[in-house]
């Protein structure tokens, strides 16, 4: 899995095409509370980082158990956005091209 277009030292021989994971994650009333407190004095909303970290890491496993149903060696050009679907609640989309490697 790479961010780049090609993966250093070895030739892409095919392009499987896109693959994709994501996840919808919901913020809790109660982090919520812990979160708004956290802002008055400032600094990081740990509990918000360890939900995230969460969130994308299901949505990297997802698109890559895409690519192994695809046969892919790797995934190129991988990226991630986040989107809002409705006000309290999170996507996290993964996004890359499978390829087959020589």
């Amino acid at each position: 899995m790479a961010t780049t277009h090609s993966i250093e030292g070895k030739k892409i021989s095919k392009v499987l095409g896109l693959v994709q994971g994501n996840t919808v994650r919901a913020r809790w009333f109660v982090r919520d509370i812990a979160a708004g407190l956290k802002a008055i004095i400032g600094g990081e909303i740990g509990t918000y980082t360890v939900l995230l970290t969460r969130a994308r890491n299901e949505a990297t496993e997802r698109m890559l158990e895409e690519s192994r149903k695809m046969g892919a060696d790797a995934i190129v050009s991988v990226r991630y956005e986040t989107n809002s679907i409705v006000p309290g609640t999170t996507e996290i989309l993964a996004y890359g091209t499978a390829v087959k490697l020589e």
